[in-house]
């Protein structure tokens, strides 16, 4: 199993070290992957890598007086995100204490992917959103946020009896970037047991740390983290189901000291269905999300890859 980090050299106040520790990183993994690909021509086997645009399209939709974080995706959070503030600008006349109205979201992200190897995959791309509330309406469809990454593999199980090692690490940043665009940061650490050496059946267990932030003083956004347990189960037709399911502790938001969210500490599910190919490789999937912010969010994601180079 991969996981998806996403990396960006960019700068940030209160995350100077980041790019460092992204950097050694980086030249671990080429390091590792060098060596991989040595071996593999060597033994005469193909190390050419697939290459993708990873389509995802996002529907979703939260109540008032709430921010969505939930399970990746830091693309619509952006979205919502830069909606959220937008909104807290035209309160500006009422009282303080006003409420978020609730938003709809509609993102496609495409990012462009290459997995170098069956545990390092690298991508970049942009995502375009539209957002509703009853205040606007739908907005114009426009590039809302571009985004840097690695996936990997850390450690592998291969039948052992220690589970495999995912890191994912996401930065996006808001577009335009103006005084109140924001930039995402998540990390997420995932364990992966297989039950079997295809790894057709196993269990999940990970933790979720989302930062965000905005180029403003006057909006701050708290850290939100999550904690998981789940499970899979792919079938000889090569349809895979995974579910997760964990609680989610959001420290709240202050919009331009006029919008407040709130904290909460809720459960969150996610559900997954994936077609694949005989090599692993995702042809099409769905994904439902149920979040509570306290009062249930919903989201749903159609992933629609589209292969340049496919082993």
């Amino acid at each position: 199993m991969q996981v998806t980090a996403k990396v960006g050299a960019l700068k940030a106040r209160n995350c100077v070290g980041f790019p460092g520790l992204v950097l050694a990183v980086l030249i671990c993994l080429s390091s590792g992957i060098a060596r991989a690909d040595d071996d593999d021509s060597s033994k005469g086997v193909s190390s050419t890598p697939n290459v993708y645009l990873d389509m995802r399209t996002t529907y979703a939709r939260v109540p008032a007086g709430a921010l969505a974080v939930g399970f990746g995706n830091s693309s619509l959070l952006t979205a919502l995100q830069s909606a959220a503030v937008s909104n807290a600008g035209s309160l500006a006349a009422i009282a303080g204490g006003a409420t978020l109205p609730g938003a709809q979201s509609a993102v496609v992200d495409l990012p462009m992917t290459i997995d170098v190897s069956d545990n390092v995959s690298l991508y970049a791309g942009v995502s375009a959103s539209s957002t509703s509330t009853p205040m606007t309406g739908w907005s114009s469809v426009a590039i809302t946020s571009w985004n840097l990454g690695f996936q990997a593999d850390l450690y592998n199980q291969n039948g052992g009896s220690l589970p495999t090692l995912t890191w994912q690490s996401t930065i996006t940043q808001a577009i335009p970037n103006g005084p109140f665009a924001t930039t995402t940061f998540t990390n997420i650490f995932e364990f992966d047991y297989a039950f079997d050496q295809d790894e057709t059946r196993g269990w999940l267990a990970g933790v979720q740390d989302t930062r965000v932030i905005v180029g403003s003083p006057l909006a701050t956004i708290h850290p939100d983290i999550m904690g998981y347990v789940g499970g899979y189960y792919q079938w000889p037709n090569n349809w895979k189901f995974t579910g997760r399911a964990g609680v989610q502790v959001f420290g709240g938001a202050q919009l331009l000291s006029r919008a407040s969210v709130s904290s909460f500490t809720q459960p969150i599910v996610r559900l997954d269905l994936d077609r694949m190919d005989d090599n692993d490789n995702r042809l099409f999937g769905v994904t439902a999300q149920i979040m509570w912010v306290p009062k249930p969010a919903y989201q749903i994601t159609l992933r629609t890859p589209l292969y340049f180079a496919r082993n």
